[in-house]
C-alpha cells in the first residue's frame, strides 16, 4: 500500500537520536530490556537509557568484541540487551564474537550501529561504515534493518525487540527528513512502497530515501513516473515486492549509502534474477572510501543524490526501451 506522504520533507532528527529515545520508552515498558555500549553512550544516545535505568546500563569501555559477549550473555539469561557502538567499531572489531557467540547459537541479541556510511562526514574514513550490511547479512540467522526516518527507527527499534534472535540496526548521525506519519505501521520483511508509479522503480533504503523521493518529484516532472520503495528490511528481503516492481514497472534503481558491490543492490539484483529478470542501475559508493568532509559535500562528491537517481533512472529507461 502507499503512503500519503507530504513532498515537502521537513528535517527531523537523526535515527541514532530516534533509537535512544525509543529504547527508553521499551526499557519502561519491560524490565528486561537493558542496554550495553562501548565507551560513546552520548553519540549512540544510549546515554538517555543509562540515566534512566543506571542499573540496567552497562559500559564496556572501548572494547567493542568483549561488548558482544557481554550482550550474548545478558541474553542467555532471559534479557533484551541493546548493543550499540559506531557500525564501524560493532562490525569490524566485533565479527568473530558475533558469528560465534551470537550467530551461531542463534541468541537473542540486538545490535545497533550508529554513524553508518559516508555521512558520518569529519570523522573521516577510519571511522565511516560502508561495509556493514554486508557483514552483517552474511551471518546466519540474522536480520538486518536500515531505517529511512525518526518514526521508521522508532517502530524497527520495537519491532526488533519483539523478534526473536539476533538483529542488526543500521542509524546515522545526521539528522534527516521526516518521510512517515507518526502511525505508520511497519513490519520485518515487508518493504513499503512509499510512491506508486509504472515506469521505473526506485529501491533505496537509509538516508536514500529521501533522496529517491526528489528524484520521484524531478522525473515526474519529466512525465516519467517512478515508483519509491523503501526497503528498510534488507535481510530477509521483501521479494514480492522487487517482483512486482521488476514485472510491473520493467526496471529497477537501487539506491544506498553503501558499497555497492556488496550491500542492498547485489541482494535486489539476486532476487530479480530469481524471479524476473529486468534492466537494473545501481547507486552507492563505487569501490572506494571517501575523504572526510562535510556530511553534504560527502554525499554530492560521491554520487549519493537525487540527481543520481535522476540520471541512472534515465540510463535504466534507456536500456528498458
Amino acid at each position: 500500500m502507499a503512503v500519503n506522504i507530504r513532498f515537502e520533507l521537513k528535517l527531523g532528527m537523526a535515527t541514532r537520536e530516534a533509537f535512544g529515545r525509543a529504547l527508553v520508552e521499551l526499557g519502561r515498558e519491560n524490565k528486561d530490556v537493558v542496554a550495553v555500549d562501548a565507551d560513546l553512550s552520548k553519540s549512540t544516545f544510549t546515554h538517555l537509557f543509562a540515566k534512566e535505568f543506571p542499573e540496567r546500563f552497562v559500559s564496556c569501555g572501548i572494547a567493542e568484541a568483549n561488548m558482544v559477549g557481554v550482550a550474548a550473555g545478558l541474553a542467555l539469561h532471559g534479557k533484551i540487551p541493546f548493543a550499540a557502538s559506531f557500525s564501524c567499531f560493532l562490525l569490524n572489531k566485533g565479527f568473530e564474537q558475533l558469528r560465534v557467540t551470537v550467530a551461531y547459537p542463534k541468541v537473542n541479541v540486538k545490535l545497533v550501529g550508529t554513524h553508518s556510511g559516508i555521512s558520518i562526514g569529519e570523522d573521516g574514513p577510519s571511522q565511516m561504515s560502508v561495509e556493514e550490511i554486508s557483514l552483517a547479512c552474511s551471518l546466519a540467522g540474522f536480520v538486518v534493518l536500515a531505517p529511512a526516518d525518526e518514526v521508521a527507527t522508532t517502530a524497527l527499534v520495537r519491532a526488533a525487540a519483539a523478534h526473536v534472535g539476533p538483529v542488526f540496526i543500521r542509524t546515522g548521525r545526521p539528522k534527516v527528513p521526516v518521510i512517515y506519519p507518526p502511525a505508520q505501521r511497519f513490519e520485518i520483511g515487508k518493504a513499503i512502497e512509499v510512491i506508486p508509479g509504472s515506469d521505473v522503480s526506485i529501491i533505496a533504503n537509509g538516508l536514500l530515501v529521501a533522496e529517491a523521493i526528489r528524484a520521484r518529484q524531478a522525473l515526474e516532472a519529466e512525465g516519467v513516473s517512478a515508483r519509491v520503495i523503501d526497503m528498510h528490511t534488507v535481510k530477509p528481503l521483501d521479494r514480492e515486492a522487487i517482483r512486482r516492481a521488476a514485472a510491473e514497472t520493467g526496471a529497477i534503481v537501487v539506491a544506498e549509502e553503501h558499497l555497492v558491490d556488496s550491500g542492498l543492490g547485489v541482494r535486489v539484483a539476486q532476487a530479480v534474477a530469481e524471479l524476473g529478470p529486468c534492466p537494473m542501475e545501481f547507486i552507492g559508493i563505487q569501490d572506494t572510501y571517501a575523504e572526510s568532509g562535510s556530511p553534504d559535500a560527502l554525499l554530492d562528491k560521491y554520487g549519493l543524490r537525487s540527481r543520481n537517481i535522476v540520471d541512472a533512472a534515465h540510463k535504466v529507461l534507456a536500456r528498458k526501451r
